[in-house]
């Protein structure tokens, strides 16, 4: 998969332990609004996560959309996008590197849904289903890119879409 951006904040050392994740993202578009999970504090996510060990990437974008919103990729839809590559310390474990892998598929969904099955720390943080603008997106996450570094990878990688491939959005 093509590399579209590289995030390295360049603030661990050679010598810690790195700790690597893949996870996949989808670009789901419907009269120029883009599939998203809003939250009660006004930030946007793109739908999708984390890849379990020895999934497949599609299916683990299938399985994490519809965790997430109910929304049913259609398999045969979903088309590559490109990779972001985010090397940081983990906030969660400081004394590791983490490096992830977000893969990004354009796909589309049936007009059919499903019951979502958020995570508690979705569902604490408001996470609904709502379609946004890439204008929307952009503003409403402007307040969270420095404290959230997922918050900042789609809000960059929103930003591309709209320089590189606005083919997609139309």
């Amino acid at each position: 998969m093509r590399t579209l951006l590289i995030f390295d904040r360049n603030d661990y050392s050679s010598d810690m332990p790195v700790r690597e994740k893949y996870s996949t993202r989808a670009v789901i578009v419907r009269d120029g609004r883009i599939a998203t999970q809003h939250g009660a504090a006004g930030d946007y996510k793109l739908l999708g996560g984390g890849v379990e060990p020895g999934e497949e990437y599609r299916m683990a974008l299938c399985r994490e959309v519809q965790e997430e919103s109910g929304l049913i990729v259609i398999p045969e839809s979903i088309r590559e996008l490109g990779m972001i590559t985010e090397r940081r310390r983990d906030i969660f474990k400081p004394e590791e590197v983490y490096v992830c892998h977000s893969l990004f598929y354009i796909c589309d969904v049936k007009d059919e849904m499903t019951a979502a099955h958020m995570t508690e720390s979705e569902i604490a943080k408001g996470y609904h289903l709502a379609w946004a603008t890439p204008q929307e997106i952009l503003d409403g996450n402007a307040a969270f890119c420095e404290s959230q570094p997922w918050i900042y990878r789609d809000t960059e990688f929103i930003k591309w879409l709209l320089t590189t491939d606005k083919k997609y959005i139309v």
